[in-house]
């Protein structure tokens, strides 16, 4: 039996200019999807994700470290706006749409590490369902909260957003889709692939990385649609990807065992070590 879950305090939702409809309108092919997470306080700021919608023109953009400043995205870009702060902290995880939402996003609250009470924010596209997420930096806690979140998601769903694993999620029933490329390097030194995506039930039609801009990680864009329903088998060629992709996981997993060395030459180098994600 599960755990009772801890109240947090609810979301904060922003309304739009106009009236939202009942039921957000239907869309047929993949749905752009971009997960960031902005560097709270000095990173990514409302000018640089305004301009990202403009350029990237995404269904849904999905942040973390996202501070109280960014709600003014909807008035500088319209659209729909949902803001779930961790809590006892000046930041947490937060949504845009430029169409409305058939229910607002739902707070779900998650196994705790010994420092900061983690959340993850659901939203049910109507095809599938969509998990925002800033995972804990312990590897076993934050497969844990992987697990925790899959028992809140329909059969087709997405988890994106800052995953702060290194080496497989090993979350049963889910594929990794995103991009392979590092998108946060820590210490300045090693590149690791913390931003990631993991979809069941659904088809990737293309994924990206982009420029990171004042924040110290790399957006992440995936193209999902509904497709490969549950226990249908990969692909080879995705079942071959998926292999490589887990080897170079292990690969750079070496490098972390003189992460304290690397750390010590570069304080004695007089240069500070950037913070942890």
């Amino acid at each position: 039996m599960q755990p009772p879950q801890r109240l947090v305090p609810p979301q904060r939702l922003l309304p739009a200019d106009a009236p939202a409809a009942a039921h957000a309108p239907h869309r047929a092919g993949p749905r752009k999807i971009i997960s960031w997470n902005l560097l709270r306080r000095t990173g990514a700021t409302v000018d640089a994700l305004e301009a990202l919608i403009a350029q990237e023109k995404p269904d849904l953009l999905l942040m973390q470290e996202a501070t109280v400043d960014i709600t003014e995205l909807q008035a500088r870009a319209g659209g729909h706006y949902a803001w779930a702060p961790l809590p006892r902290r000046i930041h947490g995880l937060a949504m845009w749409s430029p169409t409305p939402w058939a229910t607002p996003p739902r707070v779900v609250t998650l196994p705790s590490g010994a420092l900061i009470d983690r959340v993850c924010q659901i939203l049910d596209l109507g095809a599938f369902g969509v998990a925002n997420v800033h995972l804990s930096h312990g590897q076993v806690l934050n497969r844990r909260q992987l697990r925790r979140i899959a028992q809140h998601l329909p059969v087709r769903a997405a988890v994106l957003g800052d995953y702060n694993i290194v080496g497989p999620a090993l979350l049963p029933g889910f594929q990794d889709v995103g991009p392979r490329h590092p998108t946060h390097a820590m210490v300045d030194l090693v590149p690791l692939r913390l931003d990631r995506c993991l979809v069941r039930g659904l088809t990737c039609r293309g994924q990206a990385v982009l420029p990171r801009g004042a924040s110290d990680h790399r957006p992440i864009v995936v193209h999902l649609e509904p497709g490969n329903p549950q226990g249908r088998r990969e692909p080879l060629r995705d079942r071959i990807e998926a292999f490589r992709d887990r080897a170079d996981d292990l690969r750079k997993r070496a490098p972390l065992k003189d992460m304290a060395a690397a750390i010590a030459r570069r304080r004695r180098a007089g240069a500070r070590p950037s913070r942890e994600s």
